[in-house]
């Protein structure tokens, strides 16, 4: 190699490791910041940048928390070691004069018409007894909500509108006043289907809910491997007369069994007992691989799985039922209520369908 050679390499190495050098001080820049018991979550969120992770150690915190930047990241020490309740005795003002925790919600993740959340994750915590929503979000893109036990809530226990490609992954769902975990276009106009992007709801588990999993008006969504037991009803998937409808949902490999527990009728809904996977007014989605049984019951819906009749007269069409055991449901353990058109049941295990010939 020649004296120029070497001149010439030595540069491009030196041009090389100066390139490197200038992605340290942004991978540098981000930010842990430590909450120990008697410290304010909200405080330490309210500092953060994109990027930063907020570690919460194990302890009780009496707050509501609101996060408002994209690439957030609240951590706590563990499902039942850091624990996140309402704060009814000595409230820090600007965590109780938050809208998140007016509205009675523990952890809010909150963007606007002009400019979503992104990239946010809440993980390793558990959310307890608030009035309203453990976990709420609102016009996020990519919220994650991992191993948190979201529990004893008046409403739901992780909630969110207005968002795309959310990932709700090995999170515990349990006695909520409604749905475990509840996920839709909005809560608060009249609008069509949302486009998820592929949202992602799995490994949850979900128990002594009114129901486990309420999945209303979005299309393009994932519900895999979730378990769902002592609710009233396990999983609703649910359309109404507005368009785009509904649709390319898939519930894949899913296990739901005894699904028991009485619910009273409210204004929307009749009475609730037994039911497994209902789906109303959805089109062109796939129930594929899922162990349903035990779900026993007399009401409206009650059922394995069940093509149930809609409240606004939008029909069930184009769904593909396959390949699950669906066993010792009843009434049934396929029924149809509706007449929509192009539906089809496959290769289920199964012994009664209401009508007849669909097992």
């Amino acid at each position: 190699m020649t004296k120029q050679q070497i001149v010439r390499l030595a540069c491009v190495a030196a041009a090389v490791a100066s390139g490197l050098g200038a992605a340290s001080p942004a991978a540098a820049a981000r930010t842990v910041h430590q909450v120990k018991p008697g410290q304010s979550i909200q405080k330490a969120v309210d500092s953060a940048k994109p990027g930063d992770v907020v570690t919460i150690a194990p302890g009780t915190f009496h707050e509501s928390v609101d996060i408002t930047v994209s690439g957030v990241t609240l951590r706590g020490a563990g499902t039942g070691r850091t624990v996140i309740v309402p704060d009814t005795e000595t409230p820090d003002s600007k965590s109780i004069g938050s809208a998140c925790a007016k509205a009675g919600n523990g952890v809010c993740v909150t963007g606007t018409a002009d400019r979503s959340v992104d990239r946010v994750t809440v993980r390793n915590l558990t959310l307890r007894g608030f009035a309203k929503t453990g976990l709420w979000a609102t016009r996020t893109d990519g919220l994650r909500v991992e191993n948190v036990t979201s529990e004893k809530n008046g409403q739901w226990g992780i909630g969110q509108e207005r968002s795309v490609r959310g990932v709700f992954r090995h999170n515990t769902v349990a006695n909520n006043g409604d749905a475990g975990l509840f996920v839709g276009n909005t809560v608060d106009a009249e609008e069509g289907a949302l486009d998820t992007k592929q949202a992602v709801i799995s490994h949850n588990r979900m128990v002594g809910n009114r129901i486990g999993l309420t999945v209303r008006r979005l299309r393009d969504l994932t519900v895999s491997h979730n378990e769902a037991t002592g609710n009233c009803a396990a999983m609703f998937l649910v359309g109404d007369e507005n368009k785009p409808r509904p649709g390319e949902l898939r519930v894949v490999g899913n296990y739901v069994h005894s699904n028991n527990k009485y619910c009273a009728k409210t204004a929307r809904l009749p009475y609730l007992q037994g039911s497994g996977i209902v789906l109303t007014g959805v089109e062109d989605s796939h129930v594929v691989g899922n162990y349903v049984e035990n779900n026993v019951g007399k009401a409206p819906m009650s059922g394995g799985i069940v093509l149930a009749r809609n409240f606004m007269n939008a029909l069930n069409e184009r769904n593909e039922i396959r390949d699950n055991v669906v066993v010792r449901n009843g009434t049934a353990d396929l029924t149809v209520q509706d007449k929509g058109q192009g539906n089809t049941f496959r290769d289920n295990m199964c012994a009664v369908s209401q009508p007849a010939g669909m097992c």
